[in-house]
């Protein structure tokens, strides 16, 4: 009968199941006898691969908790879904040939046993899928919230085309002029489609920040991205004719222009390119407009740009300085056209240098001249007129004002922050619920025409003249007759994959209403979500547009708070050892050997470098959390997910790190079970807890601490202080059954399977799910002794017991007939004695 975990686990999720344990009840009346929790995990996308072993850690957390607080008497919800739209499923569509929803089904039901196989408490019942018809029935209703609200338009805009996918991808899902998630070349393409103005929540994303429990640098993540900054639009003509109009927040600066930019898609520049210069210019613009706009500024390492022949007039000083068109300045932020400054920006400087422009110092204390570097501090104003001597702050208000009397400025607010660009040409999505007539009306549909249901298509790529793949469905799906008998087309564009996890939070609250997408009086109860737990790769795409989402629904009376989320914890990613041979080859961890302690092929013998890496399939280094439940068990995986440090942490994973907690495990089993005969072990007696003092305290303290490193998601410390208490629980010669009850009350959100099964032999009828939290008695987790440093001449020397509270006199007694602290004395008499009751005793000698 020893521990083995595989053989009662299963059942204990069976009984879970069957008896429903873990359901959130319904009903608001039910709901409002307690205090509520909602405790939510970033769902994820089902994909192929299934779990590795890094997705359970936050899941593990969150369960930990959810358990600890319905043992603390909340209502807890706790669900699970599948972010299950999106690209990799239609990619497997298109080449194996089977509907994504089968594919997408058969991943599903693969990640939905490895969660249950791990033993977590979600409510089933509550499952969400954001590729069902009954969910995006409701986020098409959304989408007709924003279009009414005029949040929700058509543009021709310059797009991030992407050629191998024949799909538009948002400015957020391009990197280094690549798709993140495939690797694939993006190139610059204008096509008409569906935005949302987030551009009108942009200060209200910012200020509600700071209302919101989140990690600071998340925080500072979406203030970057929204990019508000305070200026002045100041007017610039040309001294051909025109002008143009540039944002500035460094209007303090305008001395020191020595040339102006215009961005390659500015419509001044065929008016006033010079003869000489137009085709050099053109072929510049051409080229320019291909770079995506991550290509043209964060990459630009060289600058780049053409002379227009033009020159723009200085308004504070009436200096003719030369037009450039460089591709640095780009139409999407701000004017599409700059006052360079070279003495005090360095991309400016960068561009001066290069075309040997003028560099002029207005703003003092750069440490380097500025024809070396550019000072782009703060400072005193030097060379620029009647702004000399005043600080940054007050040029700028003196500038604007003098430029406002001349009609040539005024100031503005600025964000970074784009318009979001909505739609995709893709199978696998929402289709959108609108219409469109020969001549370009749109028609929204009524919601009682909803859902728009993704029809079945021949292929799933795009048709041979461009169009999306919708636009394969038969005529009887593309086609709607209108009201006045005219023939309407559906927009055959798809949303992207954001769009079902903007709000599946809310569905979660009532996940199989069929009349509304969530009941106000559910939502009431149950929002904001307690607390939010995923990567923090999200930090700006999926928690700005949620957020975004969310503030629209707020205005519409549709939620009553704010924010989303109150408190939001990213957890660490759990890394891998993987392990490549001189030729960058990868090998399996089966295929290593340690020699020496370094590794080597088995097949090979060729020596391999290893080093830690995220988790990737090409570098062989994807643990299954199957494999590892298989050889210590799911409470063992549990508990080593958060043993291995701090949650927010970036860990590596070592297999045989589970072999610690497994034994810690299997101690907690012998503890109480008799491995010959099966029974419970002699040292369990029925007698009070109080019986054995000094262990009823150790298990005092540890109640205490774990569950305070609960609520603090300090993990891996209150494990330590369950594994103090088994120890102890070894020195003593009996267990009374109260204290070893409690325990296990304690164990179970951590460890829920072992607990349940040595909570049943104990002869308990009640699932230990279902018992209340312990109580701990305060009195009891009061130390009666202190440590008290040891120091001489201020260093630290020793450490020993004293009673705690003991008065100075009397702690110098104790410390002077201590024999460790004779020796460390060595027989000198000291010059005197520092005394800090219940710290420290310092002996300068």
């Amino acid at each position: 009968m020893r521990y083995d975990p595989n053989s009662f686990e299963p059942k204990w999720q069976k009984k879970w199941e069957d008896k429903k344990l873990f359901k959130t009840p319904d009903s608001i009346s039910e709901l409002q006898k307690k205090p509520k929790y909602y405790v939510l995990d970033m769902f994820p996308y089902p994909s192929g691969a299934g779990l590795h072993i890094g997705h359970p850690e936050g899941y593990t957390a969150t369960d930990v908790i959810a358990r600890y607080k319905r043992m603390k008497g909340f209502n807890v919800l706790h669900p699970m879904g599948w972010d299950a739209f999106g690209l990799p499923a239609e990619r497997a569509a298109m080449r194996d040939g089977i509907h994504p929803a089968i594919i997408t089904k058969r991943n599903v039901d693969n990640f939905r046993q490895q969660l249950k196989r791990i033993g977590f408490s979600y409510d089933w019942d509550r499952e969400v899928d954001t590729s069902h018809i009954d969910y995006y029935k409701w986020t098409q209703w959304i989408f007709l919230k924003l279009y009414e609200k005029g949040l929700a338009y058509l543009a021709e805009v310059p797009v991030n085309w992407c050629p191998a996918l024949a799909t538009v991808l948002a400015n957020e899902e391009v990197k280094d002029g690549k798709y993140v998630e495939t690797g694939d070349i993006v190139e610059r393409k204008s096509m008409k489609q569906w935005m949302l103005r987030i551009t009108v929540y942009a200060e209200r994303l910012l200020e509600d920040l700071d209302g919101v429990d989140w990690p600071e640098g998340v925080k500072d993540m979406q203030r970057n991205w929204i990019g508000k900054s305070i200026g002045a639009e100041i007017k610039f003509s040309v001294k051909s004719g025109g002008d143009f109009t540039v944002y500035t927040t460094r209007p303090d600066t305008l001395f020191g222009a020595t040339y102006c930019v215009l961005a390659p898609e500015h419509s001044l520049i065929d008016r006033i390119t010079t003869p000489a210069l137009k085709k050099e210019v053109d072929a510049y613009v051409t080229k320019a407009k291909q770079k995506t706009d991550l290509a043209r500024t964060d990459l630009a390492k060289d600058k780049s740009g053409v002379f227009t022949g033009a020159y723009a007039i200085n308004p504070a000083n009436g200096k003719e300085l030369p037009i450039y068109v460089a591709d640095y300045v780009l139409m999407t932020y701000g004017t599409g056209a700059i006052m360079a400054v070279p003495g005090h920006d360095e991309r400016d400087h960068e561009f001066a240098v290069k075309f040997k422009l003028p560099i002029i110092e207005v703003i003092s204390g750069g440490e380097k001249p500025v024809q070396e570097a550019a000072h782009s501090g703060d400072g005193k104003l030097v060379n620029s007129d009647f702004l000399n001597g005043l600080d940054s702050e007050a040029a700028k208000h003196k500038m604007v004002s003098f430029l406002e009397t001349k009609g040539t400025a005024k100031g503005k607010t600025q964000y970074k922050l784009r318009d979001w660009l909505f739609s995709r040409q893709r199978y696998w999505g929402e289709p959108f619920p609108i219409l469109v007539s020969d001549d370009g009306t749109l028609h929204a549909l009524q919601p009682e025409q909803l859902p728009v249901e993704l029809p079945t298509v021949d292929e799933y790529k795009p048709t041979t003249d461009g169009e999306p793949p919708l636009a394969r469905a038969p005529a009887s799906w593309r086609e709607v007759k209108l009201p006045d008998g005219s023939i309407a087309r559906r927009e055959t564009n798809t949303m992207p994959q954001w769009a079902g996890s903007c709000w599946y939070y809310l569905r979660y609250i009532d996940p199989k209403n069929d009349k509304q997408a969530w009941s106000p009086e559910l939502e009431k109860y149950w929002m904001p979500v307690d607390l939010y737990v995923g990567g923090v790769e999200h930090a700006v795409l999926h928690l700005l547009y949620s957020r975004f989402w969310h503030k629209v629904l707020y205005d519409c009376g549709l939620v009553h708070t704010k924010e989303p989320f109150h408190k939001l914890f990213n957890q660490g990613m759990i890394l891998a050892y993987s392990y490549q041979d001189d030729a960058g080859k990868y090998y399996s961890p089966e295929d290593v050997e340690l020699k020496n302690e370094k590794p080597f092929s088995k097949t090979t013998g060729k020596a391999l470098k290893s080093q830690i890496e995220k988790m990737s399939k090409s570098k062989l280094n994807v643990v299954n959390p199957n494999d590892v439940i298989a050889e210590y068990g799911a409470d063992a995986l549990r508990l080593y997910e958060l043993f291995m440090g701090p949650l927010e942490q970036v860990k590596p994973w070592q297999t045989e790190g589970c072999a610690g907690v497994y034994r810690f495990l299997a101690r907690v089993w012998r503890l109480f079970i008799d491995e010959n005969t099966g029974g419970l072990t002699a040292k369990l007696k029925t007698m009070p807890g109080s019986s054995q003092p000094e262990l009823w305290k150790t298990l005092h303290k540890s109640i205490k601490k774990v569950g305070e490193d609960i609520e603090a998601l300090r993990f891996n410390t209150g494990i330590s202080q369950m594994m103090i208490f088994i120890n102890e629980a070894y020195q003593t010669e009996t267990i009374p059954l109260e204290t070893a009850k409690l325990f296990l009350r304690t164990l179970s959100p951590y460890a829920p399977h072992v607990a349940e099964e040595l909570w049943e032999k104990l002869g308990e009828k009640e699932l230990i799910c279902a018992t209340d939290w312990p109580v701990y008695d305060a009195a009891l987790v009061v130390d009666s002794t202190v440590p008290i440093v040891i120091q001489i001449n201020g260093k630290r020397r020793d450490e020993i017991q004293a009673p705690k509270g003991l008065s100075k006199p009397d702690l110098e007694k104790l410390v002077m007939s201590n024999e460790s602290v004779q020796k460390h004395l060595g027989g000198q008499t000291p010059k005197k004695i520092i005394l800090v009751p219940d710290r420290l005793v310092n002996f300068v000698v």
